[in-house]
């Protein structure tokens, strides 16, 4: 009889309750990250996969910062979900002369909201979609996507005034007002400006 086998299995023992209690934390969530992400069906596999790496690696998760390191995963998860989408519908896409973008209705987003997110970059609605979706706070946000909180703050700010102007137009209305030349400010024309957004 060994006297070292009771400590591999007190070991195992307390993995397997630290990640369960991880995975009573960040289960939900999960689902609903992956839910506004990728199609229904992908859904369960998304969470799956993000739910193994969690495991596999559950002695680098933060534990202060559990469910933020839990999306960076999860956001690794989905833009695997849709390569492998883009791989098995790419006979779909040799048939296509070009790919079809269906514009938002304007009955169904009137304030333009939903038009102006998708017309923006990919890293910025991703930035956009964690600090209003997810409400994570600027850290947060720095964990999911690998880089200084204060770079999220400066580029959350900048995110958010652009989705404001392409919701309402002013970008466009800005481009005009260039292109006609800033000399019509010294006539009388009131510019809008932005007040400051807390991060």
């Amino acid at each position: 009889m060994s006297p070292r086998r009771p400590a591999p299995l007190a070991a195992e023992a307390a993995r397997r309750a630290r990640f369960e209690a991880l995975f009573r934390q960040v289960y939900q969530p999960l689902q609903s990250y992956a839910a506004r992400r990728v199609a229904a069906e992908a859904v369960d596999d998304v969470v799956a996969d993000t739910l193994l790496v969690l495991w596999r690696r559950l002695e680098d998760v933060p534990a202060e910062m559990a469910l933020p390191w839990a999306y960076g995963v999860a956001r690794r998860c989905v833009a695997n979900a849709r390569r492998g989408v883009v791989r098995r519908g790419q006979l779909v896409e040799r048939l296509s002369a070009q790919p079809v973008t269906l514009e938002p209705d304007a009955a169904d987003d009137p304030s333009g909201l939903q038009a102006a997110l998708a017309s923006m970059s990919d890293d910025d609605r991703e930035l956009i979609r964690l600090w209003a979706w997810e409400q994570l706070q600027p850290r947060e946000i720095a964990v999911v996507l690998g880089i200084s909180a204060n770079a999220v703050s400066i580029r959350l700010h900048r995110a958010k005034r652009e989705l404001a102007e392409r919701a309402t137009g002013k970008d466009r209305a800005a481009g005009k007002d260039r292109a006609a030349g800033k000399d019509r400010a010294a006539g009388g024309h009131t510019g809008v400006g932005h007040t400051k957004e807390a991060p």
